[in-house]
């Protein structure tokens, strides 16, 4: 088939890979403007970008493809049998949408209609879903609200963090796409009503969740929540959670719950720790321990809380005990 594929970051990359090892023509990358990162400000091109130019594909970058159009033109030229858009990062415009004669197709990264929007992977582990999944969804105009083609589901690991899960849930998009662009290809051309009619899709219920983007302040710990929710921020936000220790930033990127009706899901170092501290006795946030070789073990409002990695301003990322070493004198201390 002839593709023309949207997307930008990492997750993105394996699906581009798996359609052109597939055999696909792809006729052309669209992706988000090359960006400045760094302490340099150099303009960085994205990922899919990069790969897009390894493999030899055209390469668009427009900064809002909803008023481009002299882009949508181009894009349409390249006579595309079918559009697969795994997060691009933009709204694509109805024009745009009915340009393929074989439709758009949206990789998404949850179960929908749970978790529309943008930061599903975060929002899944925020609120400590146990599952998750991708679906191969066709794109209408609202936010990831057309008809659902394929649709695999994944356990969430209570110790997996937001780069882990999207890990396996951009490998899983991959197969996906793969595996349903056969059968769109055999729905074949007609209106939307009849190819969908022919895939027997299934339309999501109005009972939905929306991922909404991520503020600034979902950032920061409030040791006043429980184990259970603060690691789930930590998990959630990798790598960027983070709370105060004496005037310094403390970015926090591994914890464990302690938590004994958890202890089939810790590992066998923070098992042997659970009901070493009263619950409730400490003030929330107070560092209760270092213990050696494994981290730091903080108060919230119930159990307490394993850190086993963490960055304190100034210094490199840290865990085991190297953080014991760094933390040791912060015993009795408040974070936050």
């Amino acid at each position: 088939m002839r593709l023309l594929f949207w997307g930008t970051p990492a997750y993105a990359v394996q699906t581009l890979s798996a359609l052109h090892d597939a055999g696909h023509s792809i006729v052309g990358v669209v992706t988000q403007p090359d960006r400045r990162r760094g302490r340099g400000k150099q303009l960085v091109p994205s990922p899919v970008k990069q790969r897009a130019e390894e493999i030899g594909c055209p390469v668009f970058t427009p900064e809002r493809i909803r008023h481009d159009s002299a882009c949508q033109q181009q894009l349409a030229d390249l006579q595309p049998d079918a559009s697969i858009v795994v997060a691009f990062g933009q709204i694509l415009p109805r024009d745009v949408l009915q340009q393929p004669p074989l439709g758009c197709w949206n990789g998404h990264g949850s179960l929908l209609p749970r978790w529309r929007g943008a930061g599903p992977i975060q929002w899944s582990l925020l609120e400590g879903d146990v599952e998750t999944g991708v679906g191969i969804m066709a794109m209408e105009e609202g936010l990831d609200t057309g008809p659902v083609l394929l649709e695999r589901k994944l356990k969430i690991g209570l110790l997996e963090n937001a780069d882990q899960l999207g890990e396996r849930l951009s490998r899983l998009t991959a197969e996906l796409m793969v595996e349903a662009l056969p059968r769109i290809e055999m729905a074949g051309p007609g209106s939307e009503a009849e190819r969908w009619r022919a895939l027997d899709m299934r339309f999501q219920s109005d009972e939905h969740t929306y991922a909404r983007m991520l503020q600034k302040g979902d950032y920061q710990i409030d040791w006043s929540a429980s184990a259970l929710s603060i690691h789930r921020q930590v998990m959630g936000l990798y790598p960027g959670a983070q709370t105060n220790c004496k005037g310094k930033r403390l970015k926090i990127q591994s914890t464990e719950p302690l938590i004994e009706r958890l202890i089939d899901q810790l590992s066998p170092e923070a098992t042997a720790l659970i009901g070493s501290w009263p619950t409730g006795k400490y003030e929330p946030g107070r560092v209760l321990a270092a213990v050696q070789d494994l981290g730091i073990v903080v108060s919230s409002s119930g159990c307490p809380l394993l850190i086993r990695e963490a960055q304190l301003e100034g210094k490199s990322r840290s865990r085991g005990q190297t953080l014991v070493q760094q933390m040791q004198s912060e015993v009795g201390s408040q974070l936050g």
